[in-house]
């Protein structure tokens, strides 16, 4: 399973730089948006796109667990 972690905020605290924790692939917000909106991704068991003023927002799925929260 992907585990992903923001590694870089803009000056108003959205994430807009992400790493994947297990092979160490760094991916922009965009990057990471396509990737768990495609059907094929291995990021969209954990992450969902949250849509708000800000524009498309990777989250991590709740499950009762905060050790797998996108960080």
């Amino acid at each position: 399973m992907a585990t992903v972690k923001a590694i870089h905020q803009t000056s108003t605290g959205k994430n807009d730089l992400f790493i994947n924790t297990g092979n160490h692939h760094k991916m922009t917000l965009n990057q990471f948006v396509k990737r768990i909106e495609s059907d094929s991704s291995v990021y969209s068991d954990r992450y969902y796109i949250k849509h708000d003023s800000s524009g498309k927002t990777p989250v991590s799925k709740p499950n009762g667990n905060k050790k797998d929260n996108l960080e």
